[in-house]
């Protein structure tokens, strides 16, 4: 088989974006909002190799296969084929050059949405030392924009893409995938093409019923909002939506350190996630030497793929998840322990609540036609919305440590700021390390403040499992 093939695939998507996906559309007009992925590659790694596999990633995923088109005035954003590669790009760096690539040009540059597809790609080679190809280190980057895009899609097609490269390099074509599986004839369609989340809500959250108990759930935490008066992120100075862009502080945590933080996150009854949001609750709240009692929001998104009718797979391209708040009740004196217990305890009442859901029918009844029409919207979020401080966390993500004659390391994800977000983290632990990626606002948060909130951030949960503050810098 040749993995090059250019036949035109039988499954296309042409449809109306959904109330969530046109929101995250907007949201990236006003200010740019990029989901990417990250991987280390030790080896050799001819383009023409990546090219190839990018070609076939590309006929395997519908939503890889698409640009927007809209009215012309700028409203009923639809998605429509589009017959352009992706881009693929190659630089050459040094070994912090994937940072500052991202922070220069993944988090700040939108994908040409009119013109698609709606990726592109980035290898960042160092060359050896000694000329030996088994020793070039290359960075694998992976851009989206959030409307089609969450951290999982971004990894996934990460690992796809290497995995693809793998079977072009062995001349085997290129498989689904699965155990056994044969491999996609060239002409056949890969993955199916779905329509938007909100219609495939499970049975109890449609119809008249759903409704109902969904918008019950919104007026419940409009009047927390209102009772708690809680603490937020409050810019050094405000920046206009379009003027924001996001920036990125990398940290992590080492084996030795995530094994630790597990262990004590299970004898403290809480959740890595539940301490990470107490650590950054911490931080925020220290901001002001010692507050009074009261309440902080942080935003948790939360996935629904498993939730869906039918469910969506890991390996599907979109975006699934949906951010809820937590009203944290902090008072000087709680442990990190006391403030996680709350958070993952909260957090998972909302899960079975079906809080998520309700967040999306937020935006399905409130959500702007256009970005001329999004002002209001843009600053009721601003002023409430849970995104102002927040923490992505998709837990444990298995990346291979090898895929043929390639050792892989380093898998992670990281997102830019919603136009509301101010402070916000994208975590997900692979091949053993934790990576925790913070994201800022620039002049909102001036750098000098962004570093201490991390600082403060990860010292509370190094100090909390007894280990020295030994913060890794990408």
């Amino acid at each position: 088989m040749n993995p090059t093939t250019t036949d035109t695939p039988t499954t296309e998507v042409r449809r109306a974006l959904s109330p969530l996906e046109r929101w995250y559309w907007i949201a990236d007009q006003v200010s740019p909002l990029n989901v990417i992925a990250r991987v280390q590659v030790r080896g050799p790694l001819p383009p023409t190799l990546l090219r190839a596999a990018l070609d076939w990633l590309r006929r395997r995923h519908p939503l890889l296969r698409v640009a927007i088109a809209t009215a012309p005035d700028g409203r009923s954003p639809r998605f429509v084929p589009t017959d352009r590669p992706i881009p693929l790009h190659q630089v050459t760096h040094d070994e912090a050059g994937w940072v500052r690539r991202i922070n220069e040009h993944e988090l700040v540059d939108r994908i040409d949405w009119r013109r698609g597809p709606l990726c592109r790609t980035v290898v960042l080679t160092r060359a050896s030392t000694g000329g030996v190809p088994d020793d070039e280190v290359h960075d694998l980057l992976l851009t989206m924009p959030h409307c089609v895009a969450d951290g999982t899609t971004v990894l996934s097609l990460l690992r796809q893409w290497i995995d693809l490269a793998e079977q072009v390099r062995r001349g085997a074509g290129a498989t689904d995938g699965a155990d056994g599986a044969e491999p996609d004839e060239p002409g056949e369609p890969g993955e199916p093409a779905l329509p938007g989340c909100e219609a495939m809500f499970p049975r109890r959250y449609r119809g008249l019923v759903g409704t109902l108990r969904l918008r019950w759930l919104l007026a419940r935490d409009l009047y927390r909002v209102r009772r708690y008066r809680p603490a937020r992120v409050v810019p050094s100075r405000f920046v206009p939506f379009t003027e924001r862009r996001t920036r990125l502080l990398a940290r992590t945590l080492t084996p030795e350190q995530v094994e630790t933080l597990v262990a004590a996150c299970r004898r403290e009854r809480t959740t890595v996630h539940g301490a990470l949001a107490a650590a950054m609750v911490l931080a925020v709240a220290a901001e002001t030497g010692a507050p009074a009692p009261g309440h902080v929001t942080i935003g948790s998104p939360v996935t629904f793929r498993d939730a869906l009718v039918p469910a969506v797979p890991e390996r599907a391209v979109g975006a699934y998840v949906a951010t809820v708040p937590t009203f944290v009740g902090y008072r000087p004196g709680l442990s990190l322990w006391q403030l996680a217990r709350s958070i993952s305890g909260d957090l998972a009442i909302r899960r079975r609540s079906g809080s998520h859901f309700a967040m999306v029918d937020l935006v399905t009844i409130s959500c702007p036609r256009s970005v001329a029409a999004s002002g209001r919207f843009i600053e009721t979020m601003e002023r409430t919305g849970p995104v102002n401080l927040c923490l992505s966390n998709i837990g444990r993500y298995d990346f291979p440590a090898r895929v043929g004659p390639w050792q892989l390391s380093g898998a992670q994800f990281i997102a830019g700021l919603s136009v509301c977000g101010y402070f916000v983290s994208t975590v997900n632990t692979s091949h053993g390390r934790l990576f925790w990626n913070f994201t800022y606002v620039p002049d909102a948060l001036p750098q000098e403040r962004a570093a201490r909130l991390v600082a403060a951030s990860v010292d509370a949960v190094l100090a909390a499992i007894g280990c020295r503050s030994e913060r890794s810098r990408a």
